[in-house]
């Protein structure tokens, strides 16, 4: 994977090798930061990005959420990180947009530390690997369970907060599945460890509430719109983990992973043990949308040009 010449750091471009932090700095120790994952795709215009502006509302939400204060405007950051996509030249990349504290001390209370912002830019494909867009992931359920309320924010993406997504990740690697599917504290699915998740069943879409410690994914609510212009019931209710065994189609979705489709939970085969008629209808929706192929109905795309 090749770097890409620049990185915005605090209002100015600086070159790759350039962008670094002082090892005091609060983040590398407590997990201090807040980000956002946000994908740009090629166009016939030039790179366009999605979901540009909601991203960075969440990116905002997160902050206030951290009782962090952004030292810009949610404009300055969103004209930012056109300029990163743009003088970085890429024609489609995925952004990472990371508001982190600095250097000035350390100690567990963040506040006696500044404030600062960063977007970098990298060529990055299918996150699960190109083939699972098709053929579909293995996955199994996690042995850590998503954070209860009260003791994290599943409505935030803190950095310190995804150790617990990095135990799920490496122990599905272990087991020798893509991804790992996490259960919430009452038992109930979760999420992956850095997707949304939908459960097909007779022809009924459902997906796990807010209440279930998910993250309240853009792209998953960009599916669901998908979903109800295509006259599909989606459903946002609790389901058990033994929902999953039974299922007739299972798909992930995420800015990394897109839509994916899952083919196994804990080696049970999920309907025929590929990608379901339902799952492609919308990922192809989705595909067509974003790489410029159908209309943007419902302007989720950004130009950076």
């Amino acid at each position: 994977m090749a770097n890409p010449e620049y990185i915005w750091m605090d209002g100015k471009l600086v070159k790759w090798a350039d962008a670094t932090v002082h090892v005091q700095t609060h983040a590398l120790h407590y997990g201090s930061s807040v980000f956002e994952g946000i994908r740009a795709y090629a166009s016939p215009d030039g790179p366009k990005v999605l979901f540009l502006h909601e991203h960075v509302s969440r990116l905002y939400a997160s902050a206030r959420l951290f009782r962090m204060e952004i030292p810009y405007s949610a404009e300055e950051m969103t004209a930012a990180i056109k300029q990163v996509v743009r003088e970085n030249k890429h024609e489609s990349c995925y952004i990472r947009p990371l508001v982190y504290r600095g250097d000035e001390a350390l100690g567990v209370n963040p506040r006696r530390c500044g404030v600062h912002a960063t977007i970098l830019t990298m060529v990055w494909g299918s996150y699960l690997g190109a083939e699972a867009i098709e053929s579909g992931v293995d996955v199994g359920v996690s042995s850590w369970r998503r954070t209860v309320p009260g003791v994290g924010m599943s409505m935030a993406k803190i950095g310190g907060q995804y150790v617990n997504s990095q135990m799920m990740a490496m122990e599905a690697h272990d087991h020798g599945y893509h991804e790992a599917i996490a259960l919430d504290t009452q038992g109930n699915v979760s999420e992956g460890s850095g997707e949304n998740i939908f459960v097909i069943s007779n022809g009924v879409i459902y997906t796990p509430p807010m209440a279930a410690s998910i993250l309240l994914g853009i792209t998953r609510n960009g599916v669901m719109r998908i979903a109800h212009s295509m006259g599909y019931e989606v459903r946002e209710q609790n389901m058990p983990r033994d929902f999953l065994y039974i299922a007739d189609e299972i798909f992930f979705t995420g800015t990394a992973a897109e839509v994916t489709p899952i083919r196994s939970v804990d080696k049970v085969k999920v309907g025929s043990g590929s990608r379901g008629p339902i799952t492609a209808r919308i990922q192809q929706a989705f595909f067509d949308i974003v790489n410029s192929r159908a209309a943007d109905q419902w302007g989720w795309l950004t130009p950076v040009n």
